[in-house]
């Protein structure tokens, strides 16, 4: 879902493999150690990377599968901010933040304040913290958005970031079907932009039904499940 939404926006993908080459070794031979796909804007001032379980951080003790960045200048050498997603965030979340990346005009300039991101998903019914202003949950208590610290490894080029110990707050949502078992985590680094966040939470949130081949076995008992229903056969009738 996710490489189709980027693929109707337009954006140039790359592909990129890193392997072992031992001397004397036949091609076939090969090993890959990593591959990744990159895809850029026409623009060239976002991009979204898509690679392999090797990256050298996770989130949540899981490997980043999405990685999304955006720069002020085509020829910065700096990303401004960073946005990060494991394999099973919701493609449809991770879509409509790329969608709303790839509306604007300018990707690094704040519009929108930190109430939008909890007026979206207060919207869908999700619960507001009382001792955390800035947090809420799904009515479940499994999955949280979370305005605060942001994880070790996370870039982005707010100077406070390497300065402060704690450095500036940047939004963290997460899946726990159970206390220490994480499903499924993204995060935002401190810089992007709210109105990017709030795309991805409003999807995150959303009560609207999805197609899914397959139910995360931790989540089911809570899922509400309908057959999808087949296309009509076009071919029937005189």
């Amino acid at each position: 879902m996710v490489a189709d939404t980027i693929a109707d926006m337009g954006w140039i993908g790359l592909t990129i493999v890193r392997g072992r080459h031992e001397p004397d070794e036949p091609p076939e031979d090969r090993q890959v150690v990593r591959s990744t796909v990159l895809h850029i804007s026409p623009d060239g001032l976002r991009w979204a990377q898509w690679g392999l379980a090797d990256e050298p951080f996770h989130l949540g003790e899981l490997p980043i599968a999405w990685q999304v960045a955006a720069r002020a200048e085509a020829d910065s050498p700096i990303a401004l901010w960073s946005a990060y997603f494991t394999r099973d965030v919701p493609g449809e979340a991770v879509a409509d933040f790329l969608v709303a990346l790839d509306a604007r005009e300018q990707p690094a300039v704040p519009l929108a304040e930190p109430e939008l991101v909890l007026d979206k998903v207060a919207a869908h019914g999700w619960l507001r913290d009382i001792d955390q202003p800035h947090a809420a949950a799904d009515p479940t208590f499994i999955s949280h958005l979370s305005l605060g610290e942001v994880p070790p490894l996370i870039q982005d080029a707010d100077p406070r970031v390497l300065a402060d110990e704690t450095g500036p707050a940047g939004w963290q949502a997460w899946a726990e079907p159970s206390l220490g078992a994480c499903l499924w985590a993204a995060s935002f680094s401190a810089s992007v932009p709210h109105d990017l966040v709030a795309a991805f939470a409003d999807a995150l949130s959303s009560t609207a039904p999805v197609l899914r081949r397959v139910l995360p076995e931790a989540t089911r008992e809570h899922l509400l499940r309908a057959p999808a229903r087949a296309p009509e056969d076009r071919n029937c009738g005189p």
